[in-house]
C-alpha cells in the first residue's frame, strides 16, 4: 500500500484539530438554541439565529476552495480555528437587556462567522485526506470515513456537553470556558503541525471553484436535499417538540428537559458518526469498484427514503403527544441517522474519488457549499414548518428532500467506465 509521506502524522494532527473545533461547535448549537428557546424565541426566531451561519457557509465553502489552493491548506485550518475562538468570546457580549430584535440580529452575525470558522476548517480537514490517503486497497474511502464519522461523535458529545453546560455553568460560563480552551488547542497545532500538506500556488484562479464534471455538480445537488432533509426536523422541529412534551414548565423540569433533549441529539450524532466511520465495511468497498458505490449511493437514498415517510403517517394519525409517539420518533430517527450515514459517507468518498488532486481544494469547497445550502435550507424551513403545521409538515418535507435526493443520485455515472467503454 503507498503512504504519502508524513501523511499519517499529518493526516492525525488535521484530525485532533476538528475533533476540537467540532465539540466547540456542537457544544456551542446546543447552548444557543436551549438559551434563547428558554427566553420565549418563538420557532421561526429561533431558526433565524442559525439561518447567517448557513449563509456564512455558502459564501466561505466557494471562496475557500481557491483560499486554500492559493495560500495552503494550514492556513485556512488555522484561520477557521482561531476565527471560531473570536465568535466563542464575541458571544459573551451579549447583553440580557437588549430587545428580542437586537439579540437575534447580534447572535445571528455572531453564528455567522461561526458558520464562516466551521466551513474553513471542514474543507481543510476533508480537502487533505484526498492528498494524504493512501493510495491503494481503499485507503481514501477508510480515511475520509474515519476523519468525518469521528468528527461526527464528537460533536454528538458537544451536543450533550452544551446542554450540560448550560445547565451546571450557565450560558456565559460555558462560551468562555470553551473559548479557553479551544484558543490552548490552536496552539498547540501551530506548534506540532507536522510537513505533508501543500503550501498553495500562486496561479490558483477564483473561477476554477465551478466545476465542470457533471458528476461533481449532480452529487452537490443531492447533497443539497440529503442536508436540508436531516436539518428540517434536526434544528428545531424535534428540540422544540421534545421539549414541549418532556418541560413541565418548572426550573427543575426545565434542567430535566436540557439533559434528555442533549442526550438524545447526542446519541444520534454519535451514532451517526460511528456508523459513518463504519461504511466501508458495511458497503464492502474494499472489493467493490467506483461504479458499484455509484449505485449503492442511489439505492441507500431510497431506502432512507421509507423512514420519514413512515414517521410522517404515524404522527398525522396520531392526535396528541402520547409517550409511544415519543418513543416511536425516538427509534425512527435513531434508524433514520444509521441509513442517514451511509448515505453520507457514501457522498463523502465520491466527492474525493470523482475530483482531481490539482484540484481537490476547488471541487470539495463547491461540494460543501452546496451541504451549507441544503443545511439553509432545512433550518429555515425547520422553523416554518414546525410553526405552521407542526410536526406532520416537518417530516413530511423531510419525506420530499429524501425523495429528491434519490432522484439526483441516480444521474450519477461511472465516468471512467465510460471513457474505457
Amino acid at each position: 500500500m503507498t503512504q504519502r509521506p508524513e501523511g499519517l502524522s499529518a493526516y492525525i494532527a488535521v484530525t485532533a484539530a476538528y475533533w476540537a473545533f467540532m465539540l466547540t461547535d456542537g457544544a456551542l448549537r446546543m447552548l444557543v438554541l436551549l438559551h434563547f428557546h428558554t427566553m420565549g424565541f418563538s420557532p421561526v426566531q429561533l431558526a433565524y439565529l442559525f439561518v447567517l451561519y448557513e449563509i456564512a457557509g455558502i459564501v466561505t465553502n466557494l471562496s475557500a476552495g481557491w483560499i486554500a489552493a492559493r495560500f495552503g491548506l494550514t492556513s485556512t485550518l488555522y484561520a477557521g480555528l482561531g476565527l471560531q475562538v473570536v465568535a466563542l468570546l464575541a458571544m459573551t457580549q451579549l447583553d440580557a437587556n437588549w430587545t428580542v430584535a437586537a439579540s437575534v440580529t447580534f447572535v445571528m452575525m455572531v453564528q455567522g462567522a461561526s458558520g464562516v470558522a466551521k466551513d474553513l476548517a471542514k474543507m481543510s480537514s476533508k480537502s487533505s485526506v484526498k492528498l494524504l490517503a493512501p493510495t491503494e486497497g481503499g485507503g481514501l474511502f477508510r480515511w475520509v470515513a474515519v476523519l468525518t464519522g469521528s468528527k461526527n461523535a464528537v460533536k454528538g458529545l458537544g451536543f450533550l456537553l452544551g446542554a450540560a453546560m448550560l445547565a451546571t455553568l450557565g450560558f456565559m460560563t460555558a462560551i468562555l470556558v470553551m473559548a479557553a480552551v479551544l484558543a490552548l488547542i490552536l496552539f498547540a497545532v501551530i506548534l506540532f503541525m507536522p510537513a505533508g500538506l501543500p503550501k498553495g500556488r500562486k496561479g490558483a484562479k477564483f473561477s476554477e471553484v465551478f466545476s465542470k464534471s457533471a458528476n461533481v455538480n449532480w452529487l452537490s445537488a443531492a447533497r443539497v436535499f440529503l442536508f436540508g432533509a436531516r436539518d428540517v426536523w434536526f434544528v428545531v422541529g424535534i428540540p422544540v417538540y421534545f421539549y414541549a412534551v418532556l418541560s413541565d414548565g418548572t426550573e427543575e423540569g426545565n434542567r430535566a428537559a436540557f439533559f434528555m433533549i442533549g442526550t438524545f441529539m447526542a446519541v444520534w450524532v454519535i451514532l451517526y458518526g460511528a456508523v459513518q466511520a463504519s461504511a466501508p465495511k458495511i458497503l464492502r468497498a474494499r472489493d467493490r469498484t467506483e461504479s458499484d458505490l455509484i449505485r449503492a449511493a442511489r439505492s441507500w437514498a431510497a431506502i432512507l427514503f421509507c423512514v420519514p415517510a413512515a414517521l410522517t403517517l404515524v404522527v398525522s394519525l396520531s392526535d396528541s403527544p402520547e409517550t409511544w409517539l415519543t418513543i416511536t420518533l425516538v427509534v425512527g430517527l435513531l434508524i433514520f441517522g444509521g441509513i442517514f450515514a451511509v448515505n453520507s459517507s457514501l457522498h463523502s468518498y465520491l466527492i474525493l474519488a470523482f475530483t482531481r488532486s490539482e484540484r481537490v481544494t476547488m471541487d470539495v469547497g463547491f461540494y460543501y457549499m452546496a451541504n451549507a445550502a441544503g443545511r439553509l435550507v432545512g433550518t429555515v424551513l425547520s422553523g416554518l414548518t414546525y410553526q405552521v403545521g407542526g410536526l406532520p409538515m416537518v417530516l413530511g418535507t423531510a419525506t420530499v428532500m429524501v425523495a429528491l435526493a434519490a432522484l439526483t443520485s441516480g444521474k450519477l455515472t461511472d465516468q471512467t467506465y465510460k471513457a474505457l467503454s
